[in-house]
C-alpha cells in the first residue's frame, strides 16, 4: 500500500486560516496527476505552527476529499508521547490509512527513549505507523540499530528516512531486509535509496510535479533506471532550488508562481527571498511549470 511517490502536502493558508478550498482543489490535481499517496500534517504542512483543531480539520479534509482513491498517511507526531498518542488516535478514527511520527525533537531522548516513545504509540493506537527520521529537525538520529528494534513490532510498518546518509539507509536496510518499508524522506535520494531496496518517497517536490515524481519512482521501482535516471536528472535542478532555504518556504512560493495557492506562511517563517526566488522561478520555467 505505502509505495511509490507520496506528496508530504503544504497546508495552503490564507488571511491567517488554513484555505480548505485551495486545499480540496491541491489534493484533486494531486490524485489526477497519478500521486500514489498523501501525507498531511507533516513538516511540509507546517504541522508545528496549527493549532489542535486545525491538525486535525486538515487530516479530516484530506481523508473525505481523497475518498479511499490513494493512501493517506496522516502526520500525527509529537516530541510528547502522551500528545502524539492524541493524535494518532484522532487520525486512525477519521480513517487515516497510516501515521507518520516525527521522532521526538528538542527533548533529546536516548536510543532507548526514542525506541519506547515509539513502542508506546504502537501499542496505544492500532494503525500502521512510520517513524520519521530528521535529524535536520529534531536534533536526534534514530540509529540503524534502533529501527531494527522497532521492526520488530507489528504495525511499525516503515521509517521516512531523511538523514541524508546513504551508509545508514545501507544499514537499515541490510539489518531489517523487507520487515520494514523505507521510503525516502530526501527527493534527491528517492533513485539511489530505490536502487538499494526503498520502496518510495515522501516527497515534497511532488507538491509542484506530482506526475513527475510518480513516474520517477515507479520507473525505478519497475527497474528502468535509465527512465527514473532521466527523470531524476530533469528534475534535480528544481529539487535543489526547493531547498534553498527552509521547506516548504520555498514549494510555497513555488506553488504561488502556479496559481494552486497563496504564498502565505504561519510565523517565524516568512517568504521567500527575492534572489533565491527569482533562481526558482528559473528552476521552473525550464520544466514549463510557469
Amino acid at each position: 500500500m505505502f509505495t511509490g511517490a507520496l506528496t508530504a502536502l503544504v497546508t495552503p493558508f490564507r488571511d491567517g486560516e488554513v484555505d480548505a478550498p485551495a486545499l480540496r482543489d491541491l489534493i484533486e490535481w494531486q490524485i489526477q496527476s497519478g500521486i500514489d499517496g498523501l501525507v498531511p500534517c507533516g513538516s511540509t504542512g507546517e504541522s508545528a505552527t496549527l493549532t489542535h483543531a486545525e491538525h486535525d480539520s486538515v487530516i479530516k479534509l484530506t481523508i473525505e476529499q481523497t475518498r479511499k482513491r490513494v493512501p493517506v498517511i496522516a502526520g500525527t507526531g509529537s516530541n510528547s508521547t502522551a500528545e502524539a498518542i492524541r493524535l494518532t488516535a484522532a487520525a486512525r478514527e477519521m480513517g487515516a490509512d497510516g501515521a507518520l511520527l516525527l521522532s521526538p525533537y528538542y527533548n533529546k531522548p536516548t536510543q532507548d527513549g526514542i525506541y519506547r516513545h515509539y513502542k508506546t504509540i504502537a501499542a496505544s493506537v492500532d494503525i500502521p505507523m512510520f517513524a520519521y527520521n530528521i535529524p535536520g529537525r529534531t536534533a536526534s538520529n534514530v540509529l540503524p540499530e534502533t529501527v531494527a528494534r522497532l521492526a520488530e513490532i507489528k504495525n511499525i510498518v516503515g521509517i521516512k528516512e531523511a538523514s541524508g546518509s546513504m551508509d545508514q539507509s545501507s544499514d537499515i536496510l541490510k539489518m531489517c531486509g523487507n520487515q520494514i518499508t523505507i521510503l525516502s524522506g530526501d527527493d534527491a535520494l528517492t533513485l539511489p535509496l530505490i536502487a538499494l531496496g526503498a520502496k518510495g518517497v515522501i516527497s515534497t517536490c511532488s507538491n509542484i510535479v506530482p506526475r513527475e515524481m510518480h513516474d520517477l519512482a515507479a520507473a525505478a521501482l519497475g527497474g528502468d533506471f535509465a527512465k527514473a535516471r532521466e527523470i531524476h536528472f530533469r528534475l534535480l535542478p528544481v529539487m535543489r532550488a526547493l531547498f534553498v532555504e527552509t521547506n516548504p518556504i520555498p514549494v510555497k512560493q513555488a506553488l504561488a508562481f502556479m496559481g494552486k495557492c497563496a504564498n502565505e506562511l504561519r510565523m517565524p517563517l516568512v517568504p521567500m527571498t527575492a534572489g533565491p526566488a527569482d533562481k526558482l522561478r528559473i528552476a521552473m520555467k525550464e520544466l514549463r511549470l510557469v
